[in-house]
């Protein structure tokens, strides 16, 4: 986290607070959820806290300003017990947690992990639709109903099922989802059964295979029809990517059927277990498996403000409201009034629709809502 001023931090606990007077907040099962919160130092700095009601709890911010509002997503005979095995762990939500900075973009090269750009902000939602309709609801059978998405207030989203089916799962069931989405221990012999045999035809896991084998094959077939950039990010030489990109008709084909030698490739068994693996890391590298993982873990309150950007951690209405989602519109706080910051930043600030930068040490006359994005990013200052 940068090294935020005092001043700015009185500033923004000031915010914090009227915002908080005009919009209070709670949550379900409240009395059963443990809570923490955080400085502008350090986002978990108390925890172990509990409350009778939500009138407790906003009466508990009005007093305090916290920069970083947490409560676990699991529910608890008393939550203010410490240690944990004094709790009395009655059942947990599941949670996965989506990052851009966990994405290895082309654009975190520029600007780092710390900046979030609109790139940054688009790949990270696409890979929360991959989550959503890819694996949550195909392989695992969850509705759109159950599946809460919530902006984390920064660089992400939290993806959170609450279904009774999923409440008492213990750690090891959780790992086990974790794993599956993140294709840790996926072998290729599991859909590609003669892939070590040489002298046959390789017979392959086809489109509307359920699991992970029609998965490999929907991403080839989409990969296929991309072009030969694409084929070349699955691992895929540019020689051999433009071959089966020459033959993408007789290959498709063969896929749909289930037959994977459509073209002629030298070490088979190792290739394809190169394309799957490869295919298996761009699936999962943005899921924290260990938020997955532990039920014990605080999660970043929905509908509370982000310490780190002053924007709203807002939960979205449904998954069908998720496409037309914009964070840096629609999770604004502080949309009125002006704030003069003496900024310094390369990068452009994309915000409300507007943009604004890059600055130069400059002194700016901004929104508030933007003055305070750039002074909780530790690339402005109050003059």
């Amino acid at each position: 986290m940068p090294d935020i001023d005092q001043s700015v931090q009185s500033l923004a606990r000031t915010m914090f607070r009227e915002f908080y007077r005009k919009h209070p907040i709670t949550i379900s099962n409240l009395t059963k959820r443990e809570f923490g919160f955080g400085t502008f130092d350090k986002k978990i700095a108390k925890r172990h806290m509990a409350f009778n009601n939500a009138e407790s709890l906003n009466r508990y911010i009005d007093a305090n300003s916290p920069a970083f509002i947490s409560a676990s997503p699991a529910f608890y005979e008393n939550p203010s017990g410490r240690p944990m095995e004094t709790k009395g762990w009655l059942g947990s939500e599941l949670v996965f947690d989506l990052d851009a900075s966990d994405l290895h973009l082309e654009c975190q090269k520029r600007h780092g992990t710390s900046w979030v750009c609109p790139n940054c902000l688009h790949e990270v939602k696409r890979e929360a639709f991959k989550l959503i309709e890819e694996f949550l609801i195909p392989d695992f059978g969850f509705s759109n109903k159950e599946i809460k998405i919530n902006f984390s207030g920064n660089r992400g989203y939290h993806i959170i099922i609450g279904s009774e089916s999923v409440l008492t799962l213990d750690e090891a069931s959780r790992s086990e989802i974790s794993d599956y989405v993140t294709g840790r221990g996926l072998e290729p012999e599991s859909f590609f059964p003669n892939i070590a045999d040489k002298s046959s035809r390789l017979q392959g896991p086809k489109p509307n295979d359920p699991g992970w084998g029609g998965r490999m094959a929907r991403s080839l077939v989409t990969a296929l029809n991309a072009g030969e950039t694409q084929l070349q990010a699955l691992g895929m030489t540019r020689q051999l990517a433009r071959k089966m990109y020459l033959n993408k008709p007789s290959i498709v084909l063969g896929i749909t059927t289930g037959n994977w030698d459509k073209v002629s490739i030298p070490k088979k068994d190792e290739f394809w277990r190169k394309v799957a693996e490869s295919m298996t890391i761009k699936q999962s590298d943005s899921i924290d498996s260990n938020v997955t993982k532990n039920p014990q873990h605080l999660l970043g309150m929905a509908d509370t403000l982000h310490g780190g950007t002053g924007l709203v951690a807002k939960s979205v209405e449904s998954v069908s409201a998720f496409e037309r989602f914009d964070p840096m519109k629609d999770c604004i706080a502080f949309e009125k009034g002006e704030t003069l910051v003496v900024a310094d930043t390369k990068e452009k600030l994309t915000m409300n629709g507007m943009e604004y930068g890059p600055f130069e040490n400059k002194k700016a006359v901004l929104p508030n809502y933007a003055a305070m994005y750039l002074l909780l990013k530790g690339v402005a200052k109050l003059p």
